[in-house]
């Protein structure tokens, strides 16, 4: 077997994963908008692009911690 049939043993395990590849990709869509384009002043940008990079952070560690079975 592979870990992707093996995977499927836990049913929330491929929530987990699609839901942190969710968020890495939204976060990656987030400052590939340049938000520093629209917002009226630099530190609101400042401040989008900290929390779109901590959602990137958030989103890889719950789809590693989903896919890992340690």
């Amino acid at each position: 077997m592979n870990a992707l049939t093996d995977g499927l043993d836990d049913p929330l395990k491929p929530l987990g994963v699609a839901g942190g590849i969710f968020l890495v990709l939204a976060a990656a869509g987030t400052v590939i908008g340049a938000p520093w384009a629209t917002q009226a002043t630099m530190g609101g940008a400042v401040v989008q692009i900290f929390g779109s990079l901590l959602m990137a952070v958030l989103g890889a560690v719950l789809a590693y911690v989903s896919w890992n079975d340690e």
